[in-house]
């Protein structure tokens, strides 16, 4: 059997029945350990699981290779862990685990909740082994602790790893991104390729994924160009990512463009990427054609094909049309709407001022309605003038989570609007009381490929001078055409003059007026991210310095993007 598998014609051993194979093993004169090893891991590719346990028990002295190729068969099994442990307290167990031990088993830790605790020990006794520092075991290591959200245990296994080759760099990348460290996740992509490391399909794609949580277009330019030169373009993986990316950035038309390329190749995840591109920019008419395209080529969709064009409508603010596309989905298509998918139709509802028709799907769908829900039910009851609704949808948000900053804050500009300012103190003391603090906003612009993060009231950038000097300009101007601040905070009217100037060192104006001090070229749209939901007045300040300077101005936050030229934004004012 060692010459079916050995001598080149993988083909055939692989599309071969291993009992066959199994079989003549038997049958034959001379058989070897490495015989059976092969077997083990012939069953396990053909998920024949309990014929690999069969053919280890028939191994008289099984070696490392022996349990390893065992451990490996099961690793998406906790099986994997007890024959692990059978390994070291088997009584002719005389030899140490290998990197291929490990790396199976931290598989395996990784995919279980409750193995943490055994993934820990397993990084010790690859610690005393020496094991760590290898590259196979190390990028397992990375692997595993990026599953359980520890970044920074993952970057120092990475750290101490000698002669990182292309899957230690890959782990690593994918790791940060998927941990929501972007710049890190850019920074190690850029070490990666100043050391002439190969990229991977895994690393690529990862880099893409963090440029696209930043929005950073010249970095997914940039990770495009490479992916150009390492052959990776035609990768449907690799397709995928810079169509996310792309969309992400606010570029729908370079992302488009790369799916029209790829799209002989590509899957319905790639074409939910573009769909969902559209429907973050509330372009419900080119969801609603590239969904038809979708079903013409022969694709169904699923779940998230749908959800993409919910979030359009949603965005849209278009109940009704969002009530028949529900219905489609369940009738025409035999799909079970998720709690997201009711989600973006609660939003819908709440954003066309149906606040009651809102509630009342809340309350009637057959999920249990989480933080999302009354979140949009609560921010449509603020944004329509309904302080009431407000205030019951903050105390229910509050009941599944006391510490959401989010349910202050809404519901207390939604009161302030009304001038129900004892309710507005009652809010703000209960907020006092419970330790709960406002998230800080965080806003970032790319210019000429590097990312700068601006805090509200930064004056720490080496630039600040200039950036506040260039607000005070603008503010000049905006005042100019009619411009008057909005104050909508948690503050009484005797503050709101202190408070209204306070409007203009917000993190989003800071980015902005970066992008116009640091050289941005004249006519080029200016793209900021913000972390959190962009505030009123900046948005209305945005519109007028759209007119002021002459520039589109994209800026994407939690909620969807928002394009702002010449004094309106394609949210038509509801976010």
């Amino acid at each position: 059997m060692n010459e079916a598998l050995n001598r080149g014609d993988a083909t055939q051993a692989n599309s071969t029945d291993p009992r066959i194979l199994h079989a003549r093993t038997l049958k034959s004169s001379y058989t070897d350990r490495s015989d059976f090893n092969n077997l083990i891991t012939l069953y396990s590719k053909s998920n024949l699981l309990s014929y690999s346990l069969r053919v280890f028990h028939q191994i008289p002295s099984p070696n490392i290779v022996s349990w390893t190729s065992l451990i490996s068969a099961h690793s998406n099994s906790p099986l994997s862990l007890r024959f692990f442990l059978s390994m070291l307290c088997h009584p002719t167990f005389s030899f140490l685990p290998n990197q291929r031990t490990f790396a199976s088993l931290c598989k395996t830790c990784a995919s279980l909740s409750y193995a943490f605790s055994f993934g820990l020990s397993l990084h010790s006794m690859s610690l005393k082994l020496s094991f760590n520092d290898k590259p196979f075991c190390g990028s397992a290591l990375v692997n595993f602790y990026s599953k359980f959200r520890l970044p920074d245990n993952a970057k120092r296994v990475f750290d101490e790893m000698h002669d990182k080759e292309e899957v230690c760099y890959s782990a690593m990348i994918v790791c940060l991104a998927q941990n929501s460290r972007c710049v890190d996740s850019l920074s190690v992509f850029a070490d990666m390729r100043r050391r002439d490391v190969v990229s991977t399909v895994h690393s690529v794609s990862g880099a893409l994924r963090s440029a696209a949580e930043l929005a950073a277009m010249e970095q997914c330019r940039i990770i495009h160009g490479h992916a150009l030169v390492a052959g990776f373009d035609r990768n449907v993986v690799v397709g995928t990512a810079l169509i996310d990316a792309y969309g992400k950035a606010g570029h729908v038309f370079d992302a488009r463009r790369v799916f029209d390329e790829n799209v002989s190749v590509l899957n319905v995840v790639a074409w939910n990427a573009m769909l969902s591109g559209y429907a973050q920019q509330g372009d419900k008419n080119s969801v609603l054609e590239l969904f038809h395209l979708l079903e013409t080529r022969g694709f169904s969709p699923d779940e998230y094909s749908f959800l993409a064009v919910l979030t359009a409508f949603s965005n849209a603010g278009l109940a009704s049309e969002s009530e028949k596309w529900i219905e489609k989905m369940r009738v025409r298509y035999g799909l079970e709407p998720g709690l997201e998918h009711y989600t973006c139709l609660i939003g819908a509802f709440g954003r066309a001022g149906r606040l009651e028709d809102a509630e009342t799907i809340a309350m009637e769908m057959p999920f249990e309605p989480d933080a999302a829900v009354w979140r949009a039910l609560l921010s449509s009851s603020a944004l329509h003038g309904a302080p009431d609704m407000a205030l019951r949808m903050a105390h229910r948000l509050l009941e599944v989570n006391p510490y959401d900053d989010s349910a202050y804050v809404i519901a207390a500009n939604g009161l302030s609007a009304s001038g129900r300012w004892d309710e507005v103190t009652e809010m703000r003391k209960m907020m006092k009381d419970r330790r709960v603090r406002k998230e800080g906003g965080r806003s970032w612009i790319e210019v000429k490929g590097e990312v700068h993060v601006f805090l509200a009231g930064d004056r720490n950038h080496e630039k600040a001078e200039e950036i506040y000097a260039k607000l005070e300009e603008l503010i000049e101007e905006c005042e100019k055409l009619g411009y008057v601040p909005i104050w909508n905070e948690m503050l009484h009217k005797v503050e709101e003059r202190e408070k209204t100037r306070a409007l203009w060192y917000h993190s989003e104006k800071l980015a902005l007026a970066f992008g116009l001090v640091s050289g941005t070229p004249p006519g080029k749209a200016l793209r900021i991210v913000k972390n959190l939901r962009i505030c009123r007045d900046c948005h209305e300040s945005f519109k007028y310095i759209s007119r002021v300077v002459e520039r589109e101005i994209i800026v994407r936050d939690v909620n969807r993007y928002h394009r702002i030229l010449n004094g309106s934004c394609t949210c038509g004012d509801i976010w």
